[in-house]
């Protein structure tokens, strides 16, 4: 799997966003080590709490396909990259502590990546759980 691939499927997903009330669309691409995709774009809602966001939603339907393990995610957005929320970098962080985030822009074209562990420093584990 080629990076621009992962790019453009976040791009493809980010169109599907249903964001009436922030007119924020975002959308993720998330590669399973097994080499499959999963995409998922944010979902809003009038009580905004439940909201959820594209990251979470391609997590979600990859684990429920039974992927567990992950390599990187794409995330597309609005004027420029931006960075997974960080309920979105927790959840991740349960799967792939170290899993290569490739932040882009709407069009795909500037692109920024990070380690999720360094975006997530400390983050909570089941390492916590114990004890």
């Amino acid at each position: 799997m080629r990076e621009r691939d992962l790019i453009e499927e976040a791009v493809k997903a980010r169109g599907n966003a249903y964001a009436p009330y922030s007119n924020f669309q975002g959308g993720a691409a998330l590669l399973a080590a097994d080499g499959r995709i999963f995409t998922g774009c944010n979902v809003e809602n009038a009580s905004y709490g439940l909201t959820i966001c594209a990251e979470r939603v391609a997590l979600f339907k990859a684990v429920s396909e039974g992927a567990r393990e992950f390599k990187a995610i794409a995330i597309a957005c609005g004027a420029g990259p931006c960075a997974p929320c960080g309920a979105c970098r927790q959840v991740l962080s349960e799967f792939a502590p170290d899993l290569l985030v490739i932040m882009t822009d709407a069009q795909g074209k500037e692109i920024r990546r990070e380690k999720l562990s360094t975006l997530l420093p400390l983050a909570f584990g089941p390492g916590e759980l114990a004890g």
